[in-house]
C-alpha cells in the first residue's frame, strides 16, 4: 500500500497526458467492494467492465462512488457505444470511459464529440459527475462544462484489422486521450482475415507506432507485472499498463491456496 499522499481522481487526464505511469485493473465483480480495495491499496483507476460482465446502472453508480469514497479514478468500459451509454456513465461519476471495437476516424470522433460539452454534443446534466450543483461555481455553468471537458478521459480500444488498416487515420481525431491495444480480441480479428494479415506482434508495432507517432498515449493490460509481456509493453510505449481483473487475481490466490493447502496436507 501507497503510504504517499493520493492525487486527485480529478486530475487523471492531465496526469496520463504528461505520461506519467499509471496502474489500473478491470473489475467484473458487480458491486462496489473490489473497487474499494484497488482504490485502498493505490491503484491509480478501475474499469469496471461493462462489455464483458453483468453490471447494472445501478451497480455501476454504486463502483464510481466507491471509487471517488477511495480516491481512484473510476471508468467504465461500455457495453455498447453510443451516445447514451456514454453520456449516463460520466453523469454517473466515470472520470471517463472505455469505448470498444474502434475501426475507424468516424467513430473516433462520434466518441470524442459524445463525451465532451464544448465543441461535442454531450447533453447538459449535472448529477454525480456535477457533484449535484456544486461544481456549478463563480464561472457558472459555461465554467463547469469547460471544467468537466477538462477531466474526461476517453480509451478508444484498438482490436480489429479493420482499426490497424486505418490507425493513422483513427489516431488523427482529436479528442481521444489514449488507445488501448486489445491485444486478444485483435489476435482473433487477424486470424479471421481472408488472404495476408500481419502478425499480431506487427499489428501491435504498427498502432504502437502510429499512437506515439500522433503524440498520442499508449495502453494495454497484462496478466502479470512481473511476466514478460508485461516489459514488452513497456517497451513499445505503454504508460498506462493495466493488470488483469479482480476475477483473475481471486483466482490466482484461491489456486495459490490450494497448492499450499496439498502441501501442508500431504506432509
Amino acid at each position: 500500500m501507497t503510504s504517499a499522499p493520493r492525487p486527485d481522481p480529478r486530475d487523471f487526464r492531465k496526469r496520463l497526458l504528461a505520461r506519467e505511469p499509471l496502474i489500473g485493473s478491470f473489475l467484473k465483480f458487480p458491486g462496489p467492494q473490489a473497487t474499494e480495495i484497488f482504490g485502498s491499496i493505490g491503484y491509480d483507476f478501475v474499469m469496471l467492465d461493462e462489455e464483458h460482465s453483468p453490471w447494472t446502472r445501478d451497480q455501476l453508480g454504486m463502483g464510481l462512488l466507491a471509487a471517488k469514497a477511495y480516491g481512484t479514478a473510476g471508468f467504465v468500459r461500455v457495453s455498447r457505444p453510443d451516445a447514451a451509454s456514454i453520456l449516463s456513465m460520466l453523469d454517473d461519476g466515470a472520470i471517463g470511459v472505455m469505448v470498444p471495437h474502434v475501426t475507424s476516424a468516424q467513430k473516433a470522433h462520434d466518441i470524442a464529440s459524445w463525451a465532451r460539452y464544448k465543441g461535442g454534443t454531450r447533453g447538459s446534466g449535472v448529477s454525480r459527475g456535477g457533484d449535484y450543483g456544486g461544481r456549478v461555481g463563480a464561472g457558472g455553468i459555461d465554467g463547469y462544462y469547460a471544467d468537466s471537458d477538462a477531466i474526461t478521459t476517453v480509451f478508444a480500444m484498438i482490436e480489429d484489422a479493420e482499426a490497424v488498416e486505418q490507425i493513422d487515420e483513427i489516431v488523427a481525431v482529436d479528442g481521444i486521450d489514449a488507445y488501448f491495444m486489445g491485444r486478444g480480441d485483435l489476435g482473433l480479428s487477424l486470424s479471421n482475415v481472408q488472404g495476408a494479415a500481419p502478425t499480431l506482434d506487427e499489428a501491435v508495432k504498427k498502432v504502437a507506432d502510429a499512437v506515439l507517432g500522433a503524440g498520442k498515449i499508449l495502453a494495454a493490460v497484462t496478466p502479470n507485472m512481473t511476466s514478460d509481456d508485461a516489459k514488452a509493453m513497456k517497451d513499445v510505449g505503454v504508460t498506462v499498463l493495466m493488470v488483469g481483473s479482480d476475477q483473475g487475481f481471486m483466482r490466482a490466490g484461491a489456486l495459490g491456496q490450494l497448492g499450499h493447502f496439498e502441501t501442508l496436507m500431504k506432509g
